[in-house]
């Protein structure tokens, strides 16, 4: 949904000393409605039996997305092209993330974002075929990926392979920015680097894919992560099968925070027909840590478009969260969206 346009040099004197380039901002928002439901122990408030809403508070189980972005791109004289977006709070207009992005042609593209690269190894966390959103989605439930932060991501396609290395500083967006007073305080973890590959076999309908990465801790140890999966389309079928492995370079295993971690993923997803999708995925995820339990995570979801308008839902539920034993956690929502 565009809402308005805005020249960038009519913006110069307010927003920077200088511009780049003459471009646009496009001003875009979205149509969506939601319902979402959250009970079991890890969401209950109290000895109350159950709650409705976000995390453990109680709120109203309906919403409407907020989410506003301002983004825009222009070609530069060698022929590659640099592309800016900003997401903006509902409370404000205040910046929530940045990122920006130049695309090199042949050589890839190189993209800094000072909230979540969602590139490297990241972008590899579940890629199970899904209707809607991942079985975790709602449950508070940990599995065993590379974490976000702010930092360059580069991507390319080679030989068939798309490939992705992110490099972070895990430093945040509210003080590390070029509008403000720079962080000059550590980062509450140090570095981390991670590469990622996916590579589609030509006419078998199979996609493998792998990575793998080191992020830092404030103990100044290492946790290395890396996953390998595959999934299968066959007509109207597509599924999938994933492991992600986070092994911390801790002395010893006695505290969740040393932890090492193993996430099995299964997917499978059905097209009904041309509007209608349904899938179903389960993750199991076991932990080092002493007294720690298997966490099991299983989860179906649903999507329907007629016309402009199209309905997703999914029904999550968990039990031993974050490896503690007896604590569960169930998540349903409905989500209406609309397209202009």
């Amino acid at each position: 949904m565009n809402i308005k346009k805005i020249g960038l040099t009519a913006l110069a004197g307010s927003l920077v000393a200088t511009t780049a380039f003459a471009g646009e901002l496009s001003i875009s928002g979205s149509a969506k409605f939601s319902y979402k439901s959250l009970d079991g122990t890890k969401n209950r408030v109290g000895a109350s039996a159950g709650t409705t809403g976000t995390g453990s508070d109680v709120a109203s189980p309906f919403a409407m997305d907020q989410d506003i972005s301002a983004s825009g791109s222009a070609e530069l004289d060698n022929g590659m092209t640099i592309s800016l977006s900003h997401g903006l709070t509902s409370t404000g207009g205040a910046s929530d993330t940045s990122s920006l992005t130049l695309a090199m042609g042949d050589m890839g593209s190189l993209k800094y974002s000072d909230t979540d690269i969602s590139g490297g190894l990241k972008a590899l966390d579940d890629k199970m075929p899904s209707a809607y959103e991942e079985v975790t989605d709602g449950t508070g439930a940990v599995q065993a990926a590379m974490a976000n932060g702010a930092g360059f991501s580069w991507g390319s396609s080679i030989g068939g392979a798309a490939v992705s290395i992110m490099l972070s500083d895990n430093l945040g967006a509210s003080t590390d920015r070029s509008d403000g007073a720079q962080d000059t305080t550590a980062a509450g973890s140090s570095s981390s680097s991670s590469i990622g590959i996916t590579y589609p076999v030509a006419d078998t309908g199979l996609t493998v894919f792998g990575g793998m990465g080191t992020a830092g801790q404030a103990d100044e140890t290492e946790v290395d992560h890396n996953t390998i999966g595959l999934t299968y389309a066959m007509g109207a079928f597509t599924v999938g099968y994933q492991i992600n492995d986070q092994d911390n370079g801790a002395a010893d295993n006695t505290v969740a925070a040393d932890e090492d971690l193993e996430t099995t993923i299964y997917g499978l997803s059905f097209m009904v027909n041309d509007n209608l999708s349904i899938s179903y995925g389960s993750h199991e995820t076991t932990s080092t840590a002493t007294g720690a339990v298997d966490q099991e995570v299983e989860g179906i979801s649903i999507a329907y478009s007629m016309g402009g308008m199209t309905i997703s839902a999914y029904q999550n539920e968990a039990d031993n969260v974050s490896n503690v034993s007896g604590t569960t956690s169930d998540a349903t929502e409905i989500l209406v969206s609309f397209a202009f």
